[in-house]
């Protein structure tokens, strides 16, 4: 797992390609909830929707601190339903979708 901070925001990127041992580490690791998150699986090549929505809780605990929380997939039909999870194509849409979710809570949307 790779991890770097860019101001406000945190981008954590799977080094191993085992997607079951990255969600053990991120669910031990504490310290992300105060930031944005970005969680960068764009080295995975078949994400299904199914494999997003493991993310829910991680989702729901960074809106509830009324953080963001995007997911960065390349590979990826975004026409699948994650719910409410925001997955994007590139780190760039990440930090841009954060940016406007930061805009919109500062205008108290």
């Amino acid at each position: 797992m790779k991890v770097e901070e860019k101001g406000h925001t945190t981008i954590i990127k799977d080094t191993q390609g085992d997607l079951t041992s990255f969600l053990l580490k991120l669910d031990h690791e504490t310290s992300f909830s105060k930031h944005n998150l970005i969680i960068d699986l764009s080295s995975y090549k078949n994400l299904v929707a199914k494999d997003i929505l493991l993310f829910t809780d991680f989702y729901k605990m960074h809106k509830k601190e009324k953080k963001s929380f995007v997911i960065v997939a390349s590979e990826f039909d975004f026409n699948a339903n994650t719910k409410n999870i925001v997955v994007v194509p590139s780190i760039l849409e990440a930090h841009d979708i954060i940016e406007m979710e930061e805009i919109e809570r500062d205008l108290g949307f």
